[in-house]
């Protein structure tokens, strides 16, 4: 049965609708925050899960030191709202965005990571720009095996490098290391720390991050803060992975089935371009809470496909149903708007403000 909140939503704003439950993304808010303070490590939060300045403006409030972005452009538009502690997370190359990161320096406080030679080559023209000196932590693979030099002595050449370099200043080390991969990790910084500290150098920032390992913030001794993004509205990858609960799910996708062609099956009205094609590892494509053993099988653009064969309960169409997505950052990047509620009332429309920076 359609919920009279899911009829209020589809009937002003037609669906699918992204929906967050705002009186669970501030017990989130809250509770990453207060796993920091009792750690005693600073929270950083990513915010390429809800790209939204007020989100972030909610964060800082509760305690956050700052934020984390994966982007120049996501940094610019945070920026643009008045935050003032910035952390990039990613390696930023050419001559377009060394002019960009300058400008950005020169009003806002704005660190920014790098892994290899030619990336710290580059930034002292963002900070010739600005006019002052760019902070720099090197990235670390602590056994994601993405980006991040590979080993500690990588570490220390590219920190001689950085203090070597006039412009820039070694601020220290980013991290994301599995949760289960601490005890490596520790043993990665610990070879570093020995190595930087005969060079004369000390890292003031030691950052590590996921949401996944908030369970594990302040096991790394010596860490300074953590980079947590998903728990904001947390989804099915955090719920699988045992560090949130569905209700700790703060966004939802409001869907409306559109078609029952067979008793077995049926069509949502939100496809590929809604609820994405990334499975983070699950089966299917989201959770329907309102029929928990359904199954969205596979996707059309526009068209989810159901699949009720183990369903004991099965929409008509017309019902609009709530759906717990798989990797909920996507998810987000693809709309322009969420829907706030609280209990059953709409309390606004929230803009994705920094959805689509690619660069």
């Amino acid at each position: 049965m359609t919920s009279p909140l899911a009829l209020k939503i589809a009937r002003e704003y037609g669906t699918p609708a992204l929906v967050i439950d705002m009186d669970r993304v501030e017990r989130n808010i809250a509770r990453a925050q207060k796993i920091c303070d009792d750690a005693g490590v600073a929270n950083r939060p990513h915010i390429k899960t809800h790209k939204s300045p007020l989100l972030a403006q909610l964060q800082i409030k509760a305690g956050a030191k700052g934020i984390t972005c994966q982007k120049l452009g996501e940094a610019e538009v945070m920026a643009q709202a008045g935050i003032d502690d910035i952390l990039i997370s990613y390696n930023l190359i050419g001559d377009e965005k060394m002019a960009r990161l300058g400008a950005l320096l020169a009003k806002t406080n704005v660190t920014v990571a790098a892994d290899n030679a030619v990336v710290i080559a580059g930034l002292p023209a963002a900070a010739a720009v600005a006019g002052r000196a760019l902070p720099v932590v090197i990235e670390c693979d602590t056994g994601r095996k993405r980006a991040g030099v590979e080993t500690p002595a990588e570490v220390i050449a590219l920190a001689s490098q950085i203090a070597g370099t006039p412009g820039l200043s070694f601020a220290g080390l980013l991290m994301y290391p599995t949760e289960t991969g601490w005890t490596e990790a520790q043993r990665f910084h610990d070879d570093a720390l020995t190595g930087l500290r005969q060079l004369g150098l000390d890292p003031a920032i030691v950052s590590t991050g996921g949401s996944p390992n908030l369970k594990n913030v302040g096991k790394l001794r010596g860490a300074t803060e953590h980079r947590p993004g998903t728990y904001i509205y947390n989804d099915r990858m955090q719920v699988a992975a045992g560090v949130a609960t569905w209700d700790d799910c703060a966004l939802h996708v409001y869907s409306t089935v559109v078609s029952r062609a067979a008793p077995d099956r049926g069509i949502l009205d939100a496809g590929s371009k809604t609820l994405t094609a990334d499975t983070g590892g699950l089966e299917g494509y989201g959770l329907i809470l309102e029929h928990p053993e359904a199954r969205i099988a596979r996707f059309a653009e526009e068209h989810g496909f159901l699949d009720l064969a183990k369903s004991n309960t099965r929409p008509a169409v017309g019902d609009v149903v709530r759906i717990v997505p798989n990797h909920v950052c996507v998810v987000v990047n693809m709309s322009d708007e969420v829907v706030m509620v609280r209990g059953d009332e709409i309390v606004g429309i929230l803009p994705v403000a920094a959805r689509g920076k690619l660069r």
